[in-house]
């Protein structure tokens, strides 16, 4: 199996200055906006800075960080099971609206040093813009041309980022595409022809009519040592 799938196995904390009023000053709007101001650039900031953060989400957070950024009624916890249904792993969903959801996986049962975030909204983006959905023909203008493995099985999908021209985000980041619900029955010979446990251009004239889009995005904060 390629080296660069082996390697594939979250929020600095919000500083609030919790201000109380004192009677002597009459400056409650002043009191009060710093703290709006934080907790608005907090829910808006969604950008993917690979191998390091999703938002506020870094390499640091825990789980009761997790509580402090999004409240814990955002939070629910589970455990999701590994490639080829190896291992186990101990995950929080954060639920939020407006394409924001995601899930933090940890390293341990612990749930205080994230692995990496996956299931993100389409909210989320790279600097270049990539995030879940976009198609093929744009991400070939923003990778470049590349290498992907063929569709249905574990590692479906996964775009191989050093044949791009992202590749500096090898082991930091891992896109995986998938193609339209329809495809396989629209197009049989088509997506038969760019199935299973094998490489494939981007530019394969196979991939075009089945409507090819980035199907999920995994930050890898701190990778697996196993």
């Amino acid at each position: 199996m390629n080296s660069s799938i082996k390697g594939i196995a979250t929020a600095t904390l919000a500083l609030l200055l919790n201000y109380s009023a004192n009677p002597a000053f009459a400056l409650p709007q002043k009191i009060n906006h710093p703290i709006i101001v934080a907790k608005s650039q907090l829910l808006t900031n969604t950008l993917i800075v690979p191998g390091e953060r999703v938002g506020p989400i870094t390499r640091t957070t825990t789980k009761q960080d997790l509580v402090k950024l999004f409240g814990a009624s955002h939070l629910v916890d589970k455990t999701i099971s590994g490639a080829e249904g190896i291992g186990s792993f101990a995950a929080t969903q954060v639920n939020l609206n407006q394409g924001r959801s995601l899930l933090v996986v940890w390293s341990d049962k612990t749930r205080t040093k994230p692995l990496d975030v996956r299931n993100l909204g389409s909210a989320w983006k790279t600097r270049e813009g990539i995030g879940v959905g976009i198609p093929l023909s744009e991400l070939r203008k923003k990778l470049g041309n590349f290498k992907l493995y063929g569709l249905e099985w574990d590692y479906g999908g996964t775009i191989l980022l050093d044949s791009s021209k992202l590749s500096r985000y090898q082991g930091k980041l891992i896109l995986r595409v998938d193609a339209a619900p329809n495809a396989s029955e629209k197009f049989p010979n088509d997506y038969q022809s760019v199935l299973g446990d094998s490489t494939f251009s981007s530019t394969n004239p196979h991939w075009k009519p089945l409507g090819i889009r980035l199907a999920e995005i995994i930050v890898v904060l701190n990778p697996s040592e196993q």
